[in-house]
């Protein structure tokens, strides 16, 4: 298996937050990103596209040839 970057440890990181953020969503109405980050609706859409590209991303990882 290979070694991981930097950038892939930052991917998988935001990959679970989104992860955890849409169960929670799920299951109790409750967003956690915007929670944190109140009236900031401009942070809110940095982390969701950033999520959204990690997510693409972690596709890319899994499914390279190596």
């Amino acid at each position: 298996m290979a070694e991981k970057s930097v950038l892939d440890w930052i991917a998988l990181v935001l990959v679970i937050v989104g992860a955890v953020n849409w169960g929670l969503v799920g299951a109790f109405d409750l967003d956690l990103v915007a929670l944190l980050v109140g009236r900031w609706a401009v942070v809110a859409t940095i982390v969701y596209i950033l999520v959204g590209l990690s997510g693409l991303y972690t596709i890319y990882l899994v499914t390279k040839e190596e």
